[in-house]
């Protein structure tokens, strides 16, 4: 049995190098961007209106002769002398032989003449060739995460694929001839499933969507071949249960039979204790107590880290943050905890229901409260360690 910190460290020193994909920009999102991208073109690429209103050839007077109009998307130069004025809308291309652009609102137009309020100061509203950016220069840093607003960005330069760290695919293994589908009656002796759709839903919540869920009988033979494709297919294999050593409990064998190579089994914590991790080649296998709330504190302490650090994100796996504990708090216990906790205004407390079976206090969780084993009393205002999820 290992601790919660040296499970840490070994899953840090046996992952596999993230793998590298050219994606279209559609596909990115979410992604971590593999290299360093430079633009290709100025931005904006010639002179741009930033208003509806008159690009003006300045002059002494406030009177201006109209000589025609330019929208965005024209593609025509022309030329203003003093004195001359263009009609001009947001986006367009402002002439060279204009110095500034005055803004609808403060002009009045009259038999082809554009009367001014005021005299217009030089360079308004006329954003310069690469204001945003200069063609070579920096746009994105390797390494940042594509959202929205990134990939906007990247398509009005006009790129259309980049390089990102590709996400690991997924296969869920689900054990037990105890576990009912919901829908379907429950007999006596039996139990609806929710392992399998918790983790898909928490794979989902951060961004990870190529799942594979496969079901497994509590027989060695069926479990090693389900086993055996789900590795065949997947980056990383998740398996809910069937890792104990009960007469039906068939995971550990297969895995040995599989050549899973062991990098720990036990961890002294509170609940989660009987988990697995495993290694073969390039691909990564957890098995997760079969226990929902137990499965679950696995999955968001040691399965998500993994997952976001294949993804190239620049992460570590103890992502604990200092909170101030809302309460005093008695701990009795030879094992490290993860307690469900409840956080507001940055104040952490323990809910109820602890078991490692009950999801129904994890369902209003925000945290989980991280607390060393032993005997020791906690005061409120104490600083603790609080993993978000």
């Amino acid at each position: 049995m290992v601790s919660v910190q040296d499970a840490f460290s070994i899953l840090k020193n046996s992952l596999p190098e993230s793998k590298e994909v050219e994606y279209t920009l559609l596909q990115v999102r979410n992604h971590v961007l593999s290299q360093a991208l430079y633009s290709p073109i100025n931005m904006p690429p010639f002179r741009q209106s930033a208003m509806d209103g008159f690009a003006l050839c300045l002059h002494d007077a406030l009177e201006y002769n109209i000589i025609g109009e330019v929208k965005a998307g024209d593609t025509h130069q022309m030329t203003l002398l003093p004195g001359q004025a263009i009609e001009i809308f947001t986006g367009a291309v402002v002439p060279d032989s204009a110095q500034t652009v005055i803004q609808i609102e403060k002009t009045s137009v009259k038999e082809g003449i554009v009367y001014l309020q005021e005299q217009p100061k030089l360079g308004v509203n006329v954003r310069p060739i690469g204001e945003q950016i200069s063609e070579g220069d920096l746009a994105l840093e390797k390494g940042i995460l594509l959202n929205a607003a990134a990939i906007g960005f990247l398509a009005g330069l006009g790129f259309t694929s980049v390089m990102v760290y590709k996400k690991p695919t997924i296969g869920i293994v689900i054990t037990g001839n105890e576990l009912v589908k919901s829908g379907n009656a429950l007999e006596y002796g039996k139990v609806y499933e929710s392992n399998a759709t918790m983790l898909q839903s928490a794979l989902n919540d951060a961004y990870f969507e190529v799942i594979t869920l496969y079901e497994v009988n509590d027989d060695f033979e069926n479990t090693k071949n389900k086993l055996h494709d789900a590795l065949s297919a997947n980056d990383v294999v998740l398996v809910s249960g069937g890792i104990s050593v009960g007469n039906y409990d068939f995971v550990a064998r297969a895995l040995k039979e599989l050549m899973v190579e062991t990098l720990f089994y036990k961890v002294n914590q509170k609940p989660g204790k009987p988990l697995f991790a495993g290694k073969l080649q390039d691909k990564i296998i957890f098995a997760l107590p079969g226990n929902p709330a137990a499965c679950l504190t696995c999955f968001y302490v040691y399965v998500l880290p993994t997952l976001s650090i294949l993804s190239g994100k620049a992460i570590h796996y103890n992502q604990s943050k200092k909170i101030s504990l809302a309460h005093d708090y008695s701990v009795r216990n030879t094992r490290s905890q993860f307690l469900k906790a409840s956080i507001v205004n940055d104040e952490a407390s323990v809910l109820s229901h602890q078991n490692s079976s009950m999801l129904n206090t994890f369902s209003v969780a925000n945290g989980l409260l991280y607390l060393s084993e032993g005997e020791y009393e906690l005061e409120k205002g104490t600083k603790v360690d609080i993993y978000h999820i």
